[in-house]
């Protein structure tokens, strides 16, 4: 490693002592006996949709995890419709209810994709059947031939790869109540957002927005005027951790599946790497993992992992081993 080379947090360096901590932690067996009212019927094509790539998803792991989530969150949007109700008649304004807003946040390969269609499955399950979408910002990073054009093309995936003024009018929108609502659309196919495609939101009850810096605030900037962030519009958040030698091992493993798989496709952006012997993918994924993806984790997202709600810290084969839930 250089000398200048930015350094990973490890766990020591991120720990807070429980005394001082603003985190309850919560070790994976005494979590799961916190939920004593949730339970659904998870169906094994269920179980087949949420699943991804090198990445998998038990049962076991939807009810002892995401079942208590599920509860907790539960409980907090109760809580902000009464409060909602409370200052609306105090205010005499019957304002119908807003969206609430849970944003899922993490590094590359940890795991938040998998995390944010479980929570939508397991909320929209909900005794009231509530309507959950799920958004992601990659449609909100900026075309390919802008980020050409301003040289950051392989800074896709950090801070200023994003039209951010466009995610912050989009959910700007959604808080304000209108009606409908439009998200740009994203291929990771042709690694670029999809011209003319949208997602059309139209007043979820629960709206869920992943991506990997939903929660960083940017102050580098000159701008003078009032900062509003991103997570400034969320109701709850969520950071999805693991240690970077695991997320490293996941992305490089990942990156050998696709090869054999979307990279293979004639339209994928990808496709320069599908003839790779295992030995060059391996050294190729590691690369950009070293040069891209590990960078902007150390700069730009794990810093931002205490300012989440919950975090759920994941284990070698991407089983949740704590929980750490900030106090109220």
């Amino acid at each position: 490693m250089q000398a200048n080379a930015p350094r990973f947090m490890n766990e020591n360096q991120a720990h807070i002592p429980e005394k001082t901590s603003p985190y309850i932690n919560l070790e994976r067996a005494d979590w799961k006996k916190l939920n004593g009212q949730i339970s659904y019927p998870i169906s094994q094509e269920d179980l087949s949709s949420l699943n991804a790539l090198n990445e998998p998803l038990t049962l076991e792991e939807i009810q002892d995890i995401y079942f208590p989530l599920s509860h907790l969150l539960n409980l907090h949007v109760a809580q902000a419709r009464a409060l909602h109700q409370g200052v609306g008649a105090f205010l005499k304004d019957p304002s119908r209810k807003l969206p609430y807003i849970i944003g899922i946040a993490g590094s590359v390969a940890a795991g938040k994709s998998t995390t944010a269609r479980v929570l939508q499955k397991v909320l929209s399950m909900g005794p009231d059947k509530p309507q959950v979408d799920l958004v992601t910002t990659d449609g909100f990073l900026y075309p390919n031939r802008v980020l050409e054009n301003r040289g950051i093309l392989n800074r896709k995936g950090y801070p200023e790869s994003y039209d951010t003024r466009s995610l912050m009018e989009f959910l700007a929108a959604i808080k304000s109540g209108k009606e409908v609502v439009e998200a740009p659309q994203y291929s990771h196919l042709i690694y670029d957002v999809l011209p003319k495609q949208v997602q059309v939101i139209r007043r979820p009850d629960i709206l869920i927005l992943e991506g990997i810096n939903v929660l960083q605030v940017n102050t580098r900037r000159s701008y003078r005027g009032p900062k509003i962030f991103v997570s400034d519009y969320f109701d709850f958040s969520i950071y999805v951790h693991a240690q970077e030698k695991h997320l490293e091992d996941w992305y490089v493993n990942r990156f050998l599946s696709l090869q054999n798989i979307a990279f293979n496709q004639p339209d994928s952006y990808f496709r320069k790497y599908a003839d790779l012997s295992e030995t060059e993918a391996r050294a190729t994924a590691s690369r950009i993992w070293n040069e891209i993806n590990r960078p902007n984790l150390i700069e730009n997202i794990l810093p931002t992992r205490f300012r989440a709600n919950l975090i759920l810290e994941k284990g070698k084969y991407h089983r949740t081993r704590k929980i750490s839930i900030r106090k109220l």
